[in-house]
């Protein structure tokens, strides 16, 4: 699978992350399936958090992949903290430390490529965020380090303190929700579209070697379902599908080749465990999409231009 550079870490990654959230829906034997198609196909960055199936998610990640030393420098890890169930959010560096010690017991690893902060914090100090990064890093638990759903100031505030640059950023995109692309060709306008608000974070990460990971790269609204073949997206169905049938492929590797077309070099985390679906994502690495399909796309969705 074609690969590009995880911000400025040195690595390169496949294009694709495979999401493992829904992995504790699966039995054993699919759950083993999954994982070595993901393999065979190339995508070997698997993306994890503690809060996925209660953490769960990672121990039958593990148990799947039968991790071992010659296993684990195959595959590269990455995983989340920061959610806290009782609390909201905790970005304390005795959670975060903590939050990472059960992190490698349940992916039975002695480390993580990288880790991610998974929601801001309200009460984030960035001290400690900086002191429990030096400690893992020191340490050897974690060797890169990123974060989720964070806006350009919040991002600044920790690398005021932090010292390992912010590897990448989680954020939610898709072709239904692309506010964050949007926003750029609206500017100075006075409709909705050019409402600003994640402070143009795709700019900015762009600018500082941050790469983005795109969430939920088939869903509309906030968790609502998908749009791929769902009634209420007619136009940008038929679109995507005229698309699908030149390349001879399926709309879900179009979905996935609208988000690698942009120039950001983005990252996006899947989150099916169905291996045919899984196998679509990972074709849509061999496309490129003509500017014009990329617009096409972009205003069958019911986005506009300015």
């Amino acid at each position: 699978m074609r690969t590009i550079p995880l911000g400025q870490t040195g690595l390169q990654v496949p294009v694709i992350a495979v999401g493992c959230m829904r992995i504790n829906g699966l039995s054993r034997t699919e759950a083993e399936r999954f994982v070595q198609t993901s393999l065979d196909l190339g995508a070997h960055f698997f993306d994890h958090a503690d809060i996925y199936g209660d953490g769960a998610c990672e121990e039958i990640f593990a148990d799947a992949i039968q991790m071992s030393a010659s296993v684990r420098e195959k595959v590269i890890l990455q995983s989340k903290c920061g959610i806290r169930k009782g609390v909201a959010f905790d970005f304390s560096k005795e959670h975060i430390l903590s939050s990472v010690d059960g992190i490698l017991k349940r992916l039975r690893t002695d480390y993580l490529d990288v880790l991610l902060l998974h929601r801001p914090d309200a009460l984030v100090e960035p001290e400690e965020v900086a002191e429990a990064f030096d400690r893992l890093h020191g340490s050897g638990k974690v060797r890169h380090f990123g974060v989720s759903n964070q806006n350009p100031m919040q991002i600044q505030l920790l690398q005021k303190y932090v010292k390992q640059p912010i590897a990448a950023n989680q954020l939610q995109l898709s072709i239904t929700n692309a506010n964050m692309i949007s926003q750029g060709l609206h500017v100075n306008m006075l409709d909705e579209p050019a409402v600003n608000r994640d402070g143009s974070v795709l700019d900015f990460c762009r600018l500082n070697d941050i790469t983005v990971q795109p969430w939920s790269p088939f869903q509309y609204g906030f968790f609502e379902g998908v749009f791929l073949d769902n009634d209420k997206f007619p136009k940008l169905n038929a679109k995507i599908d005229e698309i699908a049938a030149k390349y001879d492929t399926t709309n879900t590797t179009i979905a996935i080749a609208w988000l690698l077309r942009h120039p950001a070099n983005m990252q996006p985390v899947t989150g099916t465990t169905n291996v045919e679906r899984l196998k679509d994502c990972a074709r849509a690495a061999d496309i490129r999409l003509t500017r014009e399909e990329w617009y096409e796309i972009y205003l069958a969705a019911g986005n506009i231009l300015p």
